[in-house]
Formats: C-alpha cells, structure tokens, sequence
C-alpha cells in the first residue's frame, strides 16, 4: 500500500491512549507519513479507543461513519481498548479495514503496508494472557505537558473495571529508561510532564529482558526530580493505597513534583467499595487528603468517583455526597456506571435505574464546581507561576498555577511554553 502517504489520528480516552497515540504518530512519520488533522482528508485514519463507558464505543462508531462520508476510499484503523475487548464488534463496523490489539498496535507501520481498501477487515490481536511487553511512549508537539507513559496493565480485579482485559498484566518501564525519556524531552524544549499509568502506584512490576524488575514509584519520583531542564512533573493518577507517605513527603519538598494529586475513590460508602473489590476503605482515603493538606495546604487534589453501581441506594449515595462534600478536595471527575460485559459487576443486582444514576452524576457534577471554585477562591491575592500552553483560541491563551489553578488572559506569543509569575484575581 504504497501510495499511502497521509495519516490523521484521533484518540479516545485517557493520558495513557494520548501518549500511545503520539508515539505510533512518530514511528508512521518516520516511515514517510505526512501527518494531518482529523478533519483533514487522508489516506489513512487511525481511532485509538477507549472501553471506559458505553459513549466511547458510540464514539468511535460516528467517528468510523464520519470518515465513510468524508473519504470513502481512505483506511480505517482501529487501535485501543476497545479493539482488544471487541475485535470482531468493530471489524463488523462498516469502513473499518483493520483492527489492532494491545500486542500489535506497535507493529502498525508493518500491517499498514500489507493493507488494502475493500477486502474484509483485518483482525490482528491475541489473548490479553500473553501481552507481557512494555512498550515506552510519549506525547510530543501534541500539547503543551507531555505525557510520559511509565506503567501499563493492571493486576487489580475491581469488579466493574475492564481494563486488566484490555491491557492485560500489570508491567512497568525501568527507572534508567524512564529518566533518559525524561532528559530527551527535556532537550526538545518540554518543561511539564505528566507521568501516566493504568496503575501509576504500581510501577516497578514486569518483566524485562526476561528478569523480573523490583523498583518503586517512589524510587521513579526521586530520579526524575534529579532531571535538568525539567520544570514540572505532575502524577497523574494514584490509587490511595499506593499513595505512600514518603511520597506525599516528597512531593511537598520537591521543587519540580507540583502540588497536585489526582486519586481515585470510586466511592464514600465502604460497603459499595467492598462491592466494587477496591483494595482500601474511605478512612484511608480521609487519611491521605488530611496528610497532602498538612505538608500542602495550597495542593490540589482531585477525585474519580462512580455513580450508580449496582445496589448503590440513596441512602449509600448520600454517604458518598457527605464524604465528598466534607472532604478538603478541589475537583470531581465523575463517571456514570456502565455495565460492561465480562465484568464481576453486571451480575450485582439491584440494578440502579439509569435515570436515577443520571440525577447522581449532576449533583456531584454541581458539587465539584462548588470544590472548585471555593478552591480557586482560597488563592486570589497570592503570585503563583504559570505555564501557558501554546494553543490560543479566539486571541486568547491558557495556562495553569503549580496547583493547577487555570489561568486565561489574551495571547501572548513569548509566554508559550514558559512559566510566568502571576498574580491570582
């Protein structure tokens, strides 16, 4: 498939499918594809999807019907989470050419060569029992903070979460690797980046070279603060038991670890997170928020919370409102239960009403605006610095404090990509 010079993407997802997707932009580049917007025509179109909720895959489904009405002769790949999960699903889906599961979505520059538009889709992908790899990626030129891919694969059985079937064993980078990763960004010019992982907290297992690795987060956290020309590094995401003590110390006393934490609870009610299979009770969860604000009371920190799991009544519902609403924390993220199929999860009944996990959703949503802006409110007066991203829209340009307060003010080309002392009003 020579003539195939053009290659548009679109991601689905998380930090971690963004930084893939980046990464598998780079090799095609390499082999002679011109890189083009989404919107753009182009001779191949790569979706790179997410399982999470029901919306992802619909989305990929307009996705794939929007390219058939655009450009009908081009290649439709699809790559991700949901292509390991479903692969017959999507290559049932009209316009899709070939589709890649975790072990193969590395080797798509070889598969696209041997492609060609009008025979049946192709399905490349294998039992998830035998993706043991850890392939390094990152995402460069895409946005301003970089996403440094160090962890992938969960070992966790939540029982709503299908993610240990879509990316398989938990399984790590090394810290060597990670940090030269890290002095390479650096030398192109990054000044943030955010470290990603299905299960961050767990870096240090996997096999590599065919030796079992024994590192730590931690021991990740304190090489990389050693990094020259790095300016920032945020975590993504950790899991509260993971969040050790010497972490939080750490970060408090670094100069490039920002004081922003993102940590999933799921749920303030212990019974449902004993339903859910999650490996910790809310009095952690209190415990670590309480820690971060001793050693950081200006930290941010931000939480995922799911609405709706089965058997979760109004009175469990509450008690998850009530934690949340007492809890010293700035954001929600919330997601909307979804059954999944395969998952522990879709056999718990009673089921809750989807109406009902709807009116859920909003109330978190209405109280996490509620975090955010008295949060936002608590630092007006203070000079904080800012890093501004390059992307402006209608003349103006964005930015965030160390503490992830967002900053808008009209564009200003010598502050892209650097970070500017600000005063909060």
């Amino acid at each position: 498939m020579t003539q195939a010079k053009s290659v548009a993407f679109h991601t689905l997802g998380c930090k971690l499918n963004f930084s893939e997707t980046s990464t598998i932009g780079r090799m095609l580049e390499n082999d002679g594809f011109v890189k083009k917007d989404f919107d753009d025509k182009a001779d191949v179109y790569v979706i790179n999807t997410c399982s999470v909720t029901d919306n992802a895959d619909k989305e990929c489904r307009q996705l794939v019907r929007r390219i058939q009405r655009r450009s009908p002769e081009s290649l439709v790949v699809i790559t991700g989470c949901y292509a390991q999960l479903k692969p017959q699903e999507i290559a049932s889906i009209e316009g899709v050419d070939l589709v890649l599961g975790a072990a193969e979505k590395f080797n798509i520059v070889e598969h696209i060569k041997e492609l060609t538009k009008g025979d049946s889709a192709k399905i490349c992908s294998c039992d998830i029992e035998d993706v043991n790899t850890f392939h390094s990626s990152y995402s460069v030129n895409d946005r301003t903070r970089t996403f440094l891919k160090v962890q992938d694969g969960c070992d966790y059985n939540c029982t709503f979460c299908t993610i240990p079937m879509a990316r398989g064993i938990s399984r790590s980078d090394s810290v060597a690797n990670v940090v030269e990763n890290a002095r390479e960004l650096a030398a192109n010019g990054v000044k943030e980046i955010v470290l990603t992982g299905v299960n961050l907290g767990d870096f240090g297992k996997g096999l590599g070279g065919g030796k079992k690795r024994e590192e730590s987060f931690f021991e990740l956290v304190q090489e990389l603060d050693k990094v020259e020309g790095i300016e920032r590094y945020r975590i993504s995401s950790i899991e509260p038991n993971l969040l050790s003590n010497e972490i939080i110390e750490f970060v408090a006393n670094s100069r490039k670890f920002m004081p922003h934490f993102h940590i999933p609870l799921q749920s303030g009610n212990n019974e449902i997170l004993g339903l859910m299979r999650r490996r910790y009770r809310r009095e952690l969860y209190a415990e670590k928020v309480a820690m971060i604000k001793q050693f950081m009371p200006h930290a941010c920190i931000g939480v995922d919370v799911i609405v709706g799991f089965p058997t979760e009544s109004d009175a469990h519902f509450q008690d998850t409102y009530q934690f949340l609403h007492d809890l010293d924390i700035s954001y929600l993220h919330v997601f909307t239960y979804s059954e999944r199929d395969n998952t522990v999860a879709i056999d718990i009944k009673p089921v809750v009403p989807v109406n009902i996990r709807h009116e859920r959703n909003k109330s978190l949503r209405n109280l996490s605006h509620k975090k955010m802006q008295y949060f936002t409110e608590q630092h007006v007066g203070e000079t904080r610095k800012v890093l501004f991203e390059g992307h402006g829209k209608d003349g103006m340009m964005e930015g965030y404090t160390d503490n992830y307060i967002k900053v808008t003010t009209p564009y200003r080309t010598e502050w892209v990509n650097n970070l500017v002392e600000w005063e909060l009003r």
